[in-house]
Order: C-alpha cells, then sequence, then structure tokens
C-alpha cells in the first residue's frame, strides 16, 4: 500500500509568493470550448499526450469547486491527489495537490485558463510549487529541467488540438 504524503492547501495567492512558478500560454487553433470540453472530459490532459499518464475524477458530475482526481505521472510513478479550489465553468479552474505519493512537496498548485484569441483559443497553464524546508535549493536548482518537463504538456496541446479539432 502506498505511503501517502500531505502537501498544505493554497489558494491563488500561491502564484504569486510560490518559490517556483512556471506559466505556459499556447495559442491552440480550436475555439476556447473545444479546450474545455477537452479539460473537463475524462482523459482531460492525459488525451494530449506527454506528462500525464492516467488520471482519474474521483467526484462525481458536476465537477466544481471541491472536485478531487487522481492523477498518475509518469516520472518515477508520481501519483498526486488533487482539489480544485476554483471552477469556473467554460473558462479554467485551478487545484492544489492534497497528497503525493513522493515526498518532498510543502504546495503544489496549478491554474488553467481558457480564453478566445481570434479565431482560435489561447490557453494558460501556470504551476507553482514550494519544497519542503531543505530542499528549496535543490528545486532551484531543478528549475530549468522542470521547466523543460512541464512545456511538454504545452507542446502536447499543440499537436494534440491540431490532430483533434
Amino acid at each position: 500500500m502506498a505511503r501517502w504524503y500531505q502537501l498544505e492547501p493554497v489558494d491563488e495567492q500561491i502564484f504569486a509568493t510560490a518559490g517556483q512558478v512556471y506559466r505556459f500560454p499556447v495559442r491552440l487553433p480550436v475555439s476556447p470550448e473545444r479546450v474545455w470540453e477537452s479539460l473537463a472530459s475524462d482523459e482531460s490532459l492525459a488525451a494530449w499526450g506527454l506528462g500525464v499518464r492516467r488520471l482519474t475524477w474521483t467526484s462525481p458530475r458536476p465537477f466544481g469547486v471541491g472536485t478531487t482526481r487522481e492523477v498518475v505521472l509518469p516520472l518515477n510513478s508520481v501519483t498526486v491527489r488533487e482539489r480544485f479550489y476554483r471552477w469556473d465553468e467554460g473558462k479554467g479552474y485551478a487545484f492544489y495537490v492534497e497528497s503525493a505519493n513522493r515526498p518532498g512537496l510543502q504546495h503544489f498548485a496549478e491554474d488553467y485558463a481558457v480564453e478566445a484569441d481570434g479565431d482560435g483559443a489561447l490557453f494558460t497553464w501556470t504551476i507553482a510549487m514550494d519544497a519542503k524546508p531543505g530542499l528549496a535549493p535543490l528545486l532551484t536548482m531543478l528549475g530549468p529541467v522542470n521547466r523543460q518537463a512541464f512545456g511538454q504538456v504545452a507542446r502536447g496541446a499543440r499537436k494534440y488540438f491540431a490532430a483533434n479539432p
């Protein structure tokens, strides 16, 4: 049985205060409604390719504030349990990680924003995280690697929506 490590709950302030914040704006060749449809689907980001091995919504539909899901990432079989604290139907959502099966993080949150951009959509994915005390220098050192790894989702979004308009 996996051991779970608790992270601290956060709100939108984390995106201004976290030690590591990564922002990925991506213009997509589909409508904002199409992007939202994918984000709220059973597969969500797992359908976009790299970055998410498996995603399971653990709350019933309709989704909203308080919704939970479990996500398995490809790196070292990391699994996280997420809780949504913002849900703006059709426009975006934000969540924080409540627990993970690997230690080391104190805070981890993501924000997804979808808006019209000409004849397409602008999808902005923002990640914020803080390491547990003592591990912050390591997280800072890994910043360029993390940026590259997280950027795979943005690149995957372009490829996914080009093939699945």
